[in-house]
């Protein structure tokens, strides 16, 4: 079987973290790259190899797979160009920003010919994939979620709600996914938020109720400080505390005493500890079997949908409430 071409559109740092992981499995090749600042694929092609394209077009025709890693607000036209194709796609979060475009990009990826595949990388992450397999054998009744940002400075577009279509959609929308694939479908929230270092709504406070009758409080700053953990998920099950910290441990406390078990990845590789290996990987093997990825367009639609929900939640002071 011939290799699968990969062509990455966006080569700044995801893009090339991705790269460095398609280079590395023998099942496909990076054939093409481009980006607005053509230095910068080419900065890449030196290391991981491809095809120095000068438009998206020129991409298209070099590739069978295209990676959609250039800023939020870009993904939606670029991966619906990919699908008119007839390409594969593996679509960095935000599937897109605002529920119109996420709703035709939704109608398209599932109308097209190929794999379509969104980045949600914490799903594949040890520590998270570790979480899901302790729910399985337990029932959960409650949780406390958190994920800050130190600031939104570095890289400067971070605060540019221009291009990241804000706050939530750049960093908050991980754990939305993940709430999802840990506790399930969601059946209300209220929100809160507040407007303090930035052009933007930057503190949140939201209480998500599930279908299941599962309930949960969520807080999101973007300047708090880089203090670890930054992203951190409290499970409270029968006599039971499920915790992690961001990508690195699991502590699973049981019983009434203050005993507890530690799980730790903090030697695994990066790359593999937060998940983009095994995402990666995912998208190649979907290809090849002609199976749907672990993470489809309707994933990252639902997310898209949970970050506009806080926001109509916190504009009209209204609970919103989930067919």
């Amino acid at each position: 079987m011939s290799k699968i071409k990969i062509g990455i559109v966006g080569t700044g740092y995801i893009g090339n973290v991705h790269a460095r992981i398609f280079s590395r499995d023998e099942r496909c090749e990076i054939a093409a790259l481009y980006d607005i600042k053509p230095e910068r694929a080419e900065r890449t092609a030196k290391s991981v190899g491809g095809k120095v394209c000068f438009s998206r077009e020129e991409l298209l025709e070099n590739c069978d797979a295209v990676l959609v890693t250039a800023p939020n607000k870009t993904h939606k036209e670029i991966a619906a160009h990919a699908v008119a194709e007839n390409k594969h796609v593996f679509c960095e979060k935000p599937f897109s920003i605002g529920l119109d475009d996420a709703k035709k990009l939704l109608e398209i990826a599932q109308k097209g010919k190929g794999v379509f595949q969104v980045g949600h990388n914490r799903r594949y992450a040890p520590v998270y994939a570790k979480l899901k397999e302790l729910l399985n054998e337990d029932k959960a009744h409650s949780a406390h979620v958190k994920m800050n940002r130190g600031e939104l400075k570095n890289p400067v577009w971070t605060g540019d709600p221009e291009i990241t279509g804000g706050f939530l959609y750049e960093t908050t929308i991980h754990l939305f996914d993940m709430m999802r694939f840990q506790f399930g479908e969601i059946a209300e929230l209220i929100a809160y938020g507040s407007q303090h270092e930035y052009p933007e709504l930057d503190e949140f406070s939201i209480i998500f109720k599930f279908k299941s009758g599962f309930h949960c409080t969520f807080a999101s700053s973007s300047d708090a400080s880089w203090h670890f953990p930054f992203e951190r998920i409290e499970v409270f099950c029968h006599h039971r505390t499920i915790l992690t910290e961001e990508m690195e441990r699991l502590f699973d406390s049981k019983g009434f005493d203050a005993n507890f078990e530690t799980l730790s990845w903090h030697m695994t590789e990066k790359e593999e500890r937060w998940g983009y290996v095994q995402e990666d990987r995912a998208f190649i093997d979907a290809i090849e079997k002609g199976t749907e990825p672990p993470v489809t367009a309707l994933d990252g639609y639902k997310a898209v949908e949970l970050v506009e929900s806080v926001y109509q939640a916190i504009k009209t002071g209204e609970r919103i409430k989930f067919q």
